[in-house]
């Protein structure tokens, strides 16, 4: 019902293209039809969600310890406003200046027809994917919490972190531009030292739950 409104708003931030009108075309018959289906499709996902991550949480309820089941009330919350921050992230940073470079460039050369298609599926792609890579903060205090990682460990990769950084900057962005890889690679970098440092505070934590539990452990004299 209201996919054309959904459309309007994944265009807005690009700028570049729907400043002239008539800039977006469709080349296939079915092109608009499949974009309305696929944005369609996308948005009913992400509105159920939520009703599906607590059917989930309900189903493995049951065999978790009143712990893990704390932890895990704790962590969905985190997950969701970090992947929306992420969107927010891809939505007005990311996707105006790398839809900028890429219909300037070559300009004088040829002039762009863009595909409405083409764009839905770019935007769509760096909006989740953006979501998914600002949980990663969420993702490392859970594992410090579950006593898989720690920040000793996290903190000796962090030069492999930064390398990877520019990695999913080239691979999640569009352009091989340094200035659009460094929009993704840096905050990345930033969420990983906040990860360091949410991490550090899990380990205390735990380090703090642990000795109260041994201490009513133990017999008195």
């Amino acid at each position: 019902i209201f996919y054309k409104q959904i459309i309007e708003i994944l265009l807005a931030p690009a700028t570049a293209i729907t400043d002239e009108p008539g800039h977006l075309v469709f080349t296939e018959v079915t092109e608009m039809f499949a974009v309305a289906m696929k944005i369609s499709l996308t948005s009913g996902i992400v509105l159920a969600s939520p009703i599906v991550l607590s059917q989930i949480v309900l189903f493995v309820a049951p065999g978790l310890t009143s712990r893990e089941k704390r932890l895990l009330y704790a962590f969905l919350p985190g997950i969701l406003l970090c992947f929306l921050a992420g969107t927010a992230f891809g939505y007005y940073i990311l996707i105006p200046p790398a839809i900028s470079f890429l219909v300037n460039f070559g300009g004088d050369i040829a002039e762009p027809m863009i595909r409405i298609g083409n764009y839905i599926n770019l935007a769509v792609r760096l909006l989740f994917w953006m979501g998914v890579s600002f949980e990663t903060p969420a993702i490392m205090f859970v594992l410090t919490k579950l006593r898989i990682g720690s920040a000793t460990i996290y903190s000796r990769w962090r030069r492999y972190w930064v390398v990877l950084a520019f990695i999913l900057g080239a691979i999640i962005t569009p352009t091989f531009d340094p200035i659009n890889q460094s929009l993704v690679a840096v905050p990345l970098i930033l969420l990983y030292e906040i990860g360091i440092w949410l991490s550090r505070l899990a380990g205390r934590g735990t380090h703090d739950m642990d000795t109260k539990e041994a201490a009513t452990k133990r017999p008195s004299s």
